[in-house]
């Protein structure tokens, strides 16, 4: 989640009789514009919002940092994120940063969560159907 429209949207199409929607706010955090995301700046304003938003639980932030395999800069931008969420002084529990390339680094900053399918499956192969 990296929009208001998109979250308010969400919450307006959530049945009532559910519990609320969980969601994360991802985090552009390299500033790449290849990347989804909100930008730092954004971020407590956009969380405020969902926050107001009856359906939707905002459990944390997600982030895809600039491929690296530098593990210094890895953990720096994963500190970058861990550091906007503290700001936030939300009580979320959700850190889901990391992929099989640099989880190690994304674990030592308070990821929660880490995603690790090339790891698991390999690479994709996006030559086949």
């Amino acid at each position: 989640m990296d929009r208001l429209k998109i979250a308010q949207r969400l919450s307006e199409q959530r049945p009532e009789g559910l519990e609320p929607l969980n969601i994360c706010i991802q985090v552009n955090v390299s500033g790449e514009t290849s990347k989804s995301g909100c930008a730092p700046q954004d971020l407590p304003a956009l969380a405020a919002a969902i926050n107001a938003l009856p359906r939707l639980k905002l459990r944390g932030l997600m982030a895809i940092p600039e491929p690296t395999d530098d593990v210094a800069a890895q953990e720096a931008s994963f500190a970058a994120v861990r550091t906007l969420q503290e700001q936030l002084n939300l009580s979320l529990d959700t850190l889901s940063m990391g992929m099989s390339h640099d989880l190690e680094a994304a674990i030592a900053q308070g990821a929660t969560w880490v995603r690790i399918g090339t790891a698991l499956f390999g690479a994709r192969d996006y030559g086949q159907p």
